[in-house]
């Protein structure tokens, strides 16, 4: 693949969030599976998928060694994968959805203190900003379904926003050496086992693996793989800021296949955070010293 820019890295994380946000559309399709058996399959398939390809492409002892040669790096990749792949499913368990994905939100905050700290890569004026309007139209979107219970929830669903920026931090320290990939592999493995002792008994009906498996395969292999290829050239916070983009297609998505109404609130909040996301990417090819 080429070496992507700001505004081609823009469409990239569009591409990547489009396949992100299938996630509440294709979980209305589910018959009988339970939340840590949908958490299990999903990340049981996306390991499974990259153990297929990777094998294909490097062959069985070539996929060994692409593993090992990840070194400890790899392997803190795959548990911060893991995390983000688990935390959110138990989170929703425990509080609301919407406390969870305000928390969530966090991320590119969360990757620009990590980023500034650990990699020296400046915050630039511009993308304080876009994180801060983007911040408050998500907040805009979900106020009126926050709520003050579920505090065990809440605090599971930190580690969702810690590990993605500690993550995209790590991909951008290491980015000159080995491919990572391998990494979103060992993420669903890693998942899938910790889900185990808790998915029986089996609900799930051939139609609900199905739609699992391409949860696995085009929501979490496809695109989070491709997320690794593009920590290459982008900061990893403009990465965390542009991946809320998926936050405003959920509800594009409910309305269009779920039937449910979009609100003026929500129209307003995805507004902001969309205009974030253009500001911020147009800002820094355009106003000098906003890179």
């Amino acid at each position: 693949m080429h070496n992507p820019g700001s505004v081609s890295g823009f469409f990239w994380m569009i591409l990547i969030c489009t396949l992100w946000s299938t996630a509440g559309v294709v979980s209305r399709q589910l018959e009988s599976a339970a939340s840590f058996e949908v958490t299990f399959w999903r990340s049981f398939f996306c390991g499974l998928t990259l153990v297929l390809v990777l094998a294909v492409q490097k062959g069985p002892v070539g996929l060994v060694r692409l593993v090992r040669s990840m070194g400890l790096p790899g392997l803190l990749s795959g548990l911060f994968w893991a995390t983000m792949f688990t935390c959110f499913m138990v989170a929703i368990q425990l509080t609301s959805v919407t406390n969870t994905l305000l928390i969530v939100s966090l991320a590119p905050l969360f990757a620009a203190i990590l980023a500034r700290w650990i990699l020296g890569e400046p915050i630039s004026r511009v993308t304080a900003i876009s994180i801060l309007v983007a911040g408050i139209g998500l907040w805009w979107m979900l106020r009126e379904g926050l709520s003050g219970d579920g505090l065990l929830g809440v605090v599971i669903a930190l580690g969702t926003p810690i590990a993605a920026a500690s993550n995209l931090v790590l991909l951008r320290r290491f980015r000159g050496g080995v491919s990572l990939i391998p990494a979103v592999m060992l993420g669903g493995i890693f998942s899938a086992l910790l889900m185990l002792p808790l998915i029986f008994p089996l609900r799930a009906t051939e139609s609900d693996l199905a739609w699992l498996a391409f949860l696995g395969v085009f929501q979490l292999a496809v695109p989070c793989s491709l997320m690794v290829w593009l920590s290459r050239y982008l900061p990893a916070q403009e990465i965390a800021l542009l991946s809320l983009f998926e936050v405003v297609l959920g509800p594009i998505w409910a309305w269009l296949w779920g039937g449910e109404v979009i609100t003026v609130v929500t129209l307003q909040g995805a507004g902001l955070i969309l205009g974030a996301l253009v500001f911020n990417t147009v800002s820094r090819q355009t106003i000098p010293g906003s890179r």
